[in-house]
């Protein structure tokens, strides 16, 4: 009995087992959502950093990542390193997401509920070129002081919001927004000092190329944001001049290296190929010479018989 029990359970086992369709469709239902293991990113490997807004060599053309020889505090945290000049060097992909998030800030109001002040003259350009485009109210070279505290003024302006474009220059329109309790956003540099500004937008404040960018940017980012249907300039018309990748230092002298040895290899060449053709150019003037000397005699031996 025992015997037939084993053989039966035997028989069940090796009895093949013909899926259903639903089984089918189960099997491939599991085998679409399978994840890929290739596609899948190894544990411990980091997915490469990208920068958000544009590309990096946009940041670096433009030297947006520079900074001073002089770190605050609350600015050492984006310090990348120094160079060996002493000037501080910001982490270029914090630059482009401070900058995002300070534009995702600036997005949320219309064009006539905050101001721009930009009181260096490094972005007068791009401010000027901004505010056309857009429409948002801009100060540039000086700001008229109390126009946001005192209702008595001529020029007295209400707002919601205030950009600057350092917190050391435009100290006086800061003071007035920190007076009226309205949020500030600020571009800062290393030397600035952030404790005050609401929203901080970290980057090299001092250059026309670095602040022509970040007005690019924002214009284009605040114009898709509010349906504003104008041309966009380029980023070379908010900069004011052509914008060229500089070299490393490194690669440009190992480059200019290489052009020279190539170039005393090239004319150590052409002397040789020079002096080459100069004996050859002797020769055959000698083999010339040669043959028309023996003409020479022999029409002259020819002519002296003729005439005995």
């Amino acid at each position: 009995m025992a015997d037939k029990k084993t053989n039966d359970k035997e028989a069940i086992v090796a009895q093949p087992q013909v899926p259903s369709d639903e089984g089918n469709e189960n099997l491939e239902k599991q085998e679409k959502e399978k994840p890929d293991k290739k596609k899948m990113t190894p544990v411990g490997e980091k997915k490469e950093d990208q920068t958000i807004l544009t590309s990096l060599e946009d940041y670096i053309k433009t030297a947006a990542y520079l900074g001073t020889k002089v770190i605050t505090p609350t600015m050492r945290k984006y310090v990348y390193r120094r160079r060996l000049d002493g000037l501080a060097i910001l982490n270029t992909l914090l630059v482009d997401k401070k900058l995002a998030e300070g534009i995702d800030f600036i997005k949320q109001f219309k064009p006539g509920d905050w101001t721009l002040i930009c009181k260096r003259e490094a972005g007068w350009r791009g401010a000027k070129m901004f505010s056309e485009l857009t429409g948002v109210r801009t100060y540039t070279k000086k700001y008229p002081s109390g126009v946001l505290t005192n209702t008595v003024l001529d020029d007295f302006i209400e707002t919601k919001m205030v950009v600057i474009c350092d917190p050391w220059l435009d100290k006086n329109a800061l003071a007035d927004a920190r007076n009226i309790r309205i949020p500030v956003a600020a571009i800062c540099d290393t030397n600035n000092h952030t404790a005050d500004c609401d929203v901080v937008m970290i980057g090299n404040n001092k250059s026309n190329k670095s602040m022509g960018l970040f007005f690019w940017l924002m214009s284009r980012e605040y114009m898709k944001a509010h349906g504003i249907d104008r041309q966009l300039p380029s980023l070379e018309d908010f900069v004011g001049e052509e914008l060229v990748l500089e070299e490393p230092k490194k690669k440009r002298i190992a480059r200019e290296k290489k052009e020279r040895d190539l170039k005393s290899a090239e004319g150590a060449i052409e002397e040789k190929m020079r002096a080459l053709a100069d004996k050859a150019d002797e020769e055959a003037k000698a083999e010339i010479r040669e043959e028309i000397g023996e003409k020479k005699s022999v029409s002259v031996g020819e002519e002296v018989a003729e005439g005995v």
